[in-house]
């Protein structure tokens, strides 16, 4: 219980929060936006050779005492090892990532999130959307919730209705500009991803997770990704293309050097990178 006890106050310490928030939905929002303001969505160590690891360890060592970010896999590893620790029972779900792509395009499970059981009701929680900032929502058709950037997001249900069962689809209606860049311009909703409830055992993540790390081609084989959710916005890296957007007000500049993107990274992403490692990236190269 000690150790346990430990790692939560290195995780608060890491997000910026004193103490554990209540264990509500108000509670939960508040956590989730801590972590996601404070640990930097980030691909790195793909191509830097590092390999991607998502057993509870190699997370907590990565994300928090080496102060570095990830993507989904860790992200939400991470965020359900503390869930876990205060006392809120989840699970991981698997989605279809279906941002910037054509309508009827049917990508595989490469996106994780997670199911939790809050006061007995459910909802779904995630700490690892790259794209965008994701709040917490409620598992109920049509909920709905808006975010500090000026976006609203809704569930929607298809399937039997009284269950559990079917599909679910997360949109989003709000600024393209507080998006990692994928969106097109819109002001009516727009698909995240879907997922289904399903039992999603760990090695279904090692399998989507050894995917999405070495599958050629790919968003995350290709590019140098980051992202940082803002107090009233949203901040990205792609390869060398700084994007910034608060209360809808947008930057764009291209980072000349290494030295640049690594200082970018601790200053606004929350993510340590030294020089050394950010000249190594191919984009310098």
């Amino acid at each position: 219980m000690q150790t346990r006890l430990m790692d939560l106050d290195r995780y608060f310490a890491r997000i910026g929060l004193s103490a554990a928030p209540a264990l509500s939905p108000d509670g939960l929002a508040t956590l989730q936006g801590a972590h996601r303001r404070a640990i930097g969505f980030e691909n790195l160590a793909i191509p830097l050779g590092e390999g991607i690891c998502i057993d509870s360890k190699s997370v907590f060592e990565k994300l928090v005492l080496r102060g570095r970010g990830g993507y989904c896999f860790e992200q939400n590893r991470l965020f359900s090892d503390v869930l876990s620790t205060l006392g809120l029972v989840n699970r991981p779900l698997l989605a279809r990532v279906l941002l910037g792509l054509a309508e009827g395009v049917v990508p595989p499970r490469t996106h994780t999130l997670l199911l939790v059981n809050l006061g007995g009701a459910a909802w779904i929680a995630d700490a690892g959307f790259g794209g965008s900032y994701v709040p917490p929502l409620p598992l109920e058709d049509g909920a709905q919730v808006q975010t500090g950037d000026g976006a609203w997001h809704r569930l929607l249900r298809s399937g039997e209705r009284g269950s559990l069962g079917g599909e679910w689809r997360l949109e989003r209606a709000g600024p393209a500009s507080a998006t990692d860049g994928r969106a097109a311009p819109h002001g009516d909703w727009q698909a995240q991803y879907v997922f289904d409830l399903g039992e999603v055992v760990p090695d279904d993540l090692e399998m989507s997770n050894h995917w999405t790390a070495t599958r050629a081609g790919t968003r995350f084989t290709s590019f140098c990704v980051a992202s940082v959710v803002l107090e009233d916005g949203f901040a990205s890296l792609s390869d060398r293309q700084f994007t910034r957007s608060c209360t809808g007000v947008s930057e764009f500049r291209q980072i000349e050097s290494a030295a640049e993107y690594a200082s970018l990274l601790s200053e606004t992403f929350g993510i340590a990178l030294s020089e050394d490692e950010a000249a190594r990236l191919p984009i310098f190269r």
